[in-house]
């Protein structure tokens, strides 16, 4: 099994340093690393091109950088990182292990919320324990995916905002995921930045009005 990790990325230039670091020890075993970039205007691209990664550039939008990454990747196996998550120790075998069989065809880990308040570890059960019961990952969870089935489906859908939700129902007519429990761990800087309780309210607002079929494009209007 090849792995290809797909990064999309927009003004990230404080922490691809740390990002790079963390990555090359994949790089080196053999997986394939691409980052997407949706128009940074912090010097995000520049660093990249000093890295020595495979770097592309495309129109802003995480569903269109995700699908552009996979549409250049030679992999079996996708998966897609968040700029701002990290794996965990041993994670190319976990995958490895995990999709040893015909049957799962997609997965995720769970996921730590790193951070000073402490609901950020509740948040973090709560998003694991969800996912478990509903079969629905999120981007943070770090999914991964058979590249044929990814391919069938064409990628994410087009959409701004839950194409990592939509992408789930539509992997549930494959197979439930396999759920990984060694977490990865991602910022909680946007939480602690809208305020911890603000945003655990807004997330429900806005997957509630997505199940009751509102539009993705009026969603984001709410998220912003």
């Amino acid at each position: 099994m090849r792995l290809s990790i797909i990064v999309p990325m927009l003004n990230e230039a404080e922490q691809l340093p740390e990002l790079f670091a963390h990555l090359l020890p994949y790089q080196k075993a053999g997986c394939e690393i691409i980052f997407v970039d949706g128009g940074s205007a912090d010097g995000s691209a520049m660093l990249l091109e000093m890295a020595g990664f495979i770097a592309l550039c495309t129109s802003r939008g995480r569903a269109n950088q995700m699908n552009a990454g996979a549409s250049q990747a030679s992999g079996d196996v996708l998966l897609f990182l968040h700029a701002d998550t990290r794996l965990p120790q041993g994670a190319t075998h976990h995958i490895e292990l995990a999709l040893a069989n015909k049957e799962p065809c997609w997965g995720r880990f769970d996921v730590c919320i790193t951070g000073r308040p402490i609901m950020l570890r509740v948040v973090s059960r709560l998003m694991n324990w969800r996912s478990r019961l509903t079969g629905i990952a999120t981007g943070d969870q770090a999914i991964f995916v058979r590249r044929a089935v990814f391919e069938h489906l064409r990628g994410f859908p087009d959409q701004p905002l839950m194409e990592d939700v939509e992408l789930s129902k539509r992997l549930l007519a494959f197979s439930r995921p396999t759920c990984i429990a060694h977490c990865v761990t991602t910022s909680g800087r946007r939480w602690e930045a809208r305020g911890v309780w603000r945003t655990i309210l807004l997330m429900w607002r806005l997957r509630w009005a997505y199940w009751r079929g509102t539009d993705a494009g009026e969603l984001v209007r709410l998220y912003r």
